[in-house]
């Protein structure tokens, strides 16, 4: 029973070692290609015909703070069209409507778009929209974003360039500092899209448009064969048949689309398994285009990197449970070689410290204060490790679920909370309650490290304990926060 245990164990590190040291492949080409700056070609004689989508499901709350700020974008008005693409079923429908007739009062060419049903949820909705979109470029932003101003001025000159199909602008957080929840977000956030998203672009490698925040050239998506619904990440799929048939992607790291962090933990879980799910659907029906296709090697290895890494969370989960019972082994003796070799997987560990470090200093000169909450945020990884299991365990089986889109409330300064209003889940699931007593089991490791004095393997097991103890706790707080103000 001890060699099942040391193997799975062994087994487990291995793979979050392997998918660990992406972070100093990243470093390494974030130092080689830090001074590489990409700019546009020419700007436009013409303005073209720009047309903006806005995908939405009962988002009472933001929506017509969106449609305002969409409007505000500094653009001639016959030359941009608005559509809203709403497949609301509550009163988000006579909102927009109102909003919407406001703002044709004004002069705007916006119109309200409505389905009889949600076949295909987003990426049916955006399908649906394409049809009957006059612009040769479609701008999308989800309901909690605040495109800034100037958004199409500082996107549109790049596809000047005629090989360029999409530019994707860099996440703001708007509510980044709300709580302890979104600020661990936006350090994770803040590492995706200012290091990997960047260096990736840089680099040569795919990137992938965010679903939200980013300009297409319409062709370019007709071209890859339009928003396909059989995956839940509409936006990845796409980005990669559109690269795989030869068109550029353009980052800007510069240049941001401010959106609301999701506050409440029960749709953050959503969210995560929903992103964690279709990357996994993704990876099994884009690879094979991948390697089937002439892109470079170092191409199709990345993006196998890229498309796999979420696999990493089972393993992660197997760590958490293996690591109790290997306190005793240790201690039983007998594997002092084992365990010698074993103290190599820590560099993992560093390089991803080193990836935050590194994309909060680029961008925050507070950046000394935000990496102190690296720990919070690993801990938040492991208690997200069964619930983000389950999406990969869903993907692989091929179990289709439906797009469960994330609430946003319109929260912006630490006073405003989200408590007593509506979309938010009032259940506590089963998968909670398996994260209460996954909390309890690592508890018995910190006790146990503790009691044999295993002073290397105790911040490890604290991690877990406190991930699997935040996760957990703050899933039954925040639901009966919501139920006792319902």
């Amino acid at each position: 029973m001890d060699d099942i245990v040391l193997i799975g164990y062994f087994i487990s590190l291995l793979i979050l070692f392997i998918f660990g040291l992406h972070g100093f492949i990243l470093l390494y080409y974030h130092r080689k290609y830090r001074n590489v700056n990409l700019h546009p070609e020419m700007e436009y004689e013409e303005k073209p015909l720009v047309t903006i989508q806005l995908p939405l499901y009962n988002e009472l709350y933001v929506v017509e703070r969106l449609i305002d700020k969409v409007c505000e974008i500094e653009y001639p008005k016959e030359k941009l069209e608005i559509q809203v693409l709403d497949d609301s079923t509550d009163e988000t429908i006579n909102v927009v409507a109102k909003s919407v007739e406001k703002k044709k009062n004004e002069g705007f060419n916006i119109e309200h778009i409505r389905r009889n049903n949600r076949e295909g949820f987003k990426a049916g909705a955006l399908k649906e929209g394409l049809k009957i979109a006059n612009g040769d470029f479609i701008a999308i932003f989800d309901a909690d974003f605040i495109p800034h101003s100037n958004f199409l001025t500082k996107t549109l000159k790049f596809f000047s360039d005629e090989n360029i199909g999409m530019v994707q602008t860099r996440w703001e957080h708007l509510n980044g500092d709300h709580s302890l929840l979104t600020r661990a977000q936006a350090l994770a956030l803040d590492g995706h899209f200012v290091i990997e998203q960047s260096v990736r672009n840089k680099a040569g490698f795919f990137i992938n448009f965010n679903g939200t925040g980013g300009i297409w050239r319409k062709s370019c998506i007709e071209d890859a064969g339009n928003w396909h619904a059989d995956t839940l990440t509409e936006d990845l799929d796409l980005s990669y048949r559109a690269q795989l048939n030869g068109w550029k992607f353009i980052f800007l790291k510069d240049f941001t689309s401010p959106a609301e962090l999701p506050s409440e933990i029960n749709a953050l879980k959503s969210q995560q398994f929903r992103w964690t799910k279709g990357a996994i659907e993704t990876a099994k029906k884009i690879l094979p285009m991948v390697w089937k296709s002439d892109v470079p090697l170092r191409i199709k290895l990345y993006s196998s990197f890229h498309l796999t890494n979420n696999i990493v969370f089972p393993f992660i989960l197997l760590a958490a449970i293996l690591n109790v019972p290997l306190i005793f082994i240790k201690n039983s003796g007998g594997y002092e070689v084992y365990f010698a070799f074993m103290s190599i997987f820590v560099l993992a560990f560093i390089s991803s410290f080193l990836f935050y470090l590194y994309s909060q200093k680029d961008i925050h000169p507070d950046w000394r204060k935000r990496i102190v909450l690296f720990p919070v945020f690993m801990a938040g990884s492991m208690g997200f490790a069964l619930n983000n299991s389950r999406a990969v365990f869903e993907g692989l089986l091929n179990r289709k679920s439906e797009f469960v889109r994330t609430p946003k409330f319109q929260l912006v300064t630490e006073k405003d909370t989200w408590v007593g209003k509506k979309y938010s889940s009032r259940k506590i699931g089963f998968a909670v309650i398996v994260e209460l007593v996954l909390a309890f089991y690592c508890l018995i490791g910190v006790a146990s490290s503790l009691y044999f004095m295993e002073i290397a393997a105790l911040p490890f097991q604290l991690l877990f304990f406190v991930g699997f103890s935040f996760v957990s706790i703050t899933s039954i707080r925040h639901a009966y926060a919501k139920s006792s103000h319902k």
